[in-house]
């Protein structure tokens, strides 16, 4: 197949798949309820007994929300890519003169598409709840980029359980830690307030320098290296999951 064969049948796919998405939107509501209520709970129940450095806490929390609602996202990814698998649909797209990569890359562009929509909803819910910022254009493209190569990370991670699960409910479960990572993070309260095993274990993970890289963007602070650490696990995680997921792809439709 070449190239120009490649970029239609993706896009064709993809066109597929964001109809699913368009005849389902309670899936991208589902999705953003619970990084709402976070959101909510943490800043009108919690936020007044949290010590954060800022006065203003949905400042401070509104990027660790951001990374929870992605990491919920794409297990639906993981989901829809298992109920293909189950439906019989890829033999079939398999026995078409179709580029076989387009299956998959169909799945993350849509899965870039609705978590896309999904953090526009939040964002504009942290607006109504007193969110402000001086980022610029410049900071403010830069946080979309790293929450795009954040989703693009963790969706390849989904390609992967959605081809190896056995159940719908296995499809969905690997997202579960990835969700709970932020709350050992900077993404609720500084590392410093925590104690000394926690804090090396949340100063040491991808989230904490992606919530603090976008927290610096959104203040219009110098973000310092943690840019560059966060692009490098961001970076690394899809290069990672990309080629396992291929090598399982290939396995799967051998």
């Amino acid at each position: 197949m070449t190239t120009t064969h490649f970029f239609s049948d993706t896009a064709d796919l993809t066109g597929r798949s964001l109809r699913h998405i368009t005849r389902s939107v309670d899936t991208i509501i589902t999705t953003a309820v619970t990084p709402i209520a976070l959101m909510l709970l943490f800043v009108y129940v919690f936020g007044g007994a949290i010590q954060s450095g800022t006065e203003n806490y949905v400042n401070y929390l509104l990027p660790g929300i951001l990374l929870i609602a992605i990491a919920s996202g794409i297990a639906y990814t993981a989901v829809r890519l298992f109920t293909d698998l189950q439906s019989g649909i890829f033999e079939r797209f398999h026995s078409m003169p179709i580029s076989r990569p387009s299956v998959l890359w169909a799945h993350v562009l849509t899965s870039l598409a609705s978590n896309g929509i999904t953090i526009a909803i939040i964002v504009v819910v942290g607006l109504l709840m007193g969110f402000r910022t001086s980022a610029g254009i410049g900071a403010w493209l830069a946080v979309a980029g790293i929450l795009t190569l954040f989703t693009l990370a963790l969706t390849w991670v989904a390609v992967i359980a959605g081809l190896s699960a056995k159940s719908v409910d296995g499809a969905a479960g690997f997202s579960y830690p990835l969700i709970f990572l932020p709350f050992i993070s900077s993404a609720f309260v500084p590392t410093e307030t925590m104690s000394g095993p926690v804090r090396w274990f949340a100063e040491n993970q991808p989230v904490t320098s992606i919530v603090n890289t976008i927290q610096d963007l959104f203040a219009g602070q110098p973000v310092g290296n943690d840019i560059w650490v966060a692009l490098a696990w961001c970076v690394g995680i899809l290069v990672v999951a990309y080629v396992f997921a291929m090598r399982t792809y290939r396995r799967k439709i051998s």
